[in-house]
């Protein structure tokens, strides 16, 4: 028995190994930069002189630059990721957002050009950076550590990352000044750096670095075979439920708040803070249910279930209160904390040669899809109202994320040394 007990203790020290330290840190700087735009949206636009209303339309305009660069990001990050390495895309995405960071600290001194258009080309390509770091750190850590394990691995850097929403709140409400949040964000990404230099390259992705008959990185590969293609769609389809209750219900968390007639000003920094709070227990949570139920897809379902239950209440349980709005918006952070468990998945599904691609495309396709989720909800509320402009938003995203979901193959324990041909 002594000689069981071992492995299992050194199994186990795989989890705080520094591929995995460094990749949990580089995901909470990320998704600090990601979320910061959210959280000073309002006071960073009235600081620039816009009314509330002006600050509406333009924020939603920015949060669209910053998506675009995502997807552009995307692919190219995914592709070097492929073909140069791993750790190529972890110090490349995070100069890129680091410095565009920094450059939208000083957006108030900015006489060159108008303010507005800086701000959008800044976060724009901020995106692009921000595009390589969980595809990258995720591949990485799913390719470093036992399969028994990749869950759980994948859950922590996640769990941890997420938490940089909850920071970034925190940091602009100490600080008083949204600028100094950016100088932080930026500072962070170039601490990160130095950690990173102890970090060695996958393994597996090593394997196959000399063999130059392999294809990598090719990302129009996911187009030329049916099967790829379709477990390609899927995996996007899995994440668009998340984004939804992010990027609609929490970001435009104050205008669902008049609508449902709470007389208190809602803060979208502090729902968004809230949603983080839920996502992170969710991912730290969600490897550990997926490893209890041998199971992505079923814990992945669950869920995502419990998130729609949330998303129903939030829309039309009659909420009359600030505190309740961001209870709820915790809800569905939690339900959707299968962030980590969905990006993996993609991962899994691809041989190495692709798997940098896929697992960094597929995240970022999610989060461009808050475009056209965003252009449908303000097409559709003249017409309805902005609650039923977001349930119908919600019944596409968690339509598509359900069946997605369930007829995606499953890869728990699956062996990922393995080439896409």
């Amino acid at each position: 028995m002594p000689h069981a007990t071992l492995p299992e203790k050194t199994k186990y020290q795989h989890l705080f190994s520094l591929p995995v330290i460094v990749a949990a840190l580089g995901y909470f700087v990320d998704i600090y930069d990601l979320q910061l735009f959210g959280i000073v949206r309002i006071p960073s636009l009235l600081g620039l002189g816009l009314t509330m209303e002006q600050a509406d339309a333009v924020g939603t305009d920015i949060i669209n630059y910053q998506m675009i660069g995502l997807l552009l990001g995307g692919l190219l990050w995914g592709i070097l990721g492929d073909k140069k390495g791993r750790l190529s895309v972890l110090f490349g995405s995070i100069i890129t957002y680091s410095l565009a960071n920094v450059a939208c600290g000083f957006i108030p001194q900015i006489e060159f050009m108008d303010k507005i258009e800086a701000y959008k080309w800044l976060r724009f390509v901020a995106g692009v950076g921000l595009a390589g770091e969980l595809g990258a750190g995720i591949t990485l850590v799913s390719e470093s550590l036992p399969k028994e394990l990749r869950a759980i691995g994948t859950s922590l850097v996640a769990g941890v990352g997420l938490l940089g929403a909850v920071v970034g709140t925190f940091t602009v409400r100490l600080s008083g000044d949204w600028t100094i949040a950016y100088f932080v964000g930026g500072a962070m990404g170039f601490l990160l750096l130095l950690l990173r230099v102890g970090v060695v390259e996958s393994g597996i992705y090593k394997d196959i670095t000399d063999k130059a008959h392999v294809m990598k990185g090719d990302f129009f590969s996911f187009f030329t075979n049916r099967e790829r293609f379709v477990k390609y769609l899927k995996c996007i389809g899995i994440g668009l439920p998340t984004w939804f209750c992010i990027g609609i219900l929490a970001y435009q968390s104050n205008q669902f708040g008049k609508a449902f007639g709470i007389t208190e000003a809602i803060d979208p920094g502090l729902a968004i803070m809230w949603a983080y709070i839920g996502i992170s227990a969710g991912d730290f949570g969600s490897g550990f249910l997926s490893q209890a139920l041998r199971s992505r897809k079923k814990a992945i379902a669950w869920m995502m279930g419990f998130s729609l239950v949330g998303v129903l209440l939030f829309l039309f349980s009659g909420i009359k209160s600030a505190e309740m709005l961001y209870a709820l918006c915790c809800w569905l952070g939690l339900g959707t904390g299968y962030w980590a468990m969905f990006v993996t998945v993609g991962a899994e599904q691809f041989g190495t040669n692709l798997r940098a691609t896929a697992a960094t495309t597929v995240p970022n396709f999610v989060r461009g899809a808050l475009i056209p989720m965003n252009m449908l909800f303000v097409a559709l509320k003249p017409s309805l109202n902005v609650i039923l402009a977001g349930f119908a938003v919600g019944v596409v995203a968690y339509a598509i994320g359900f069946y997605s979901t369930l007829t995606i193959p499953e890869t728990h324990d699956k062996d990922l040394d393995f080439l896409e041909v």
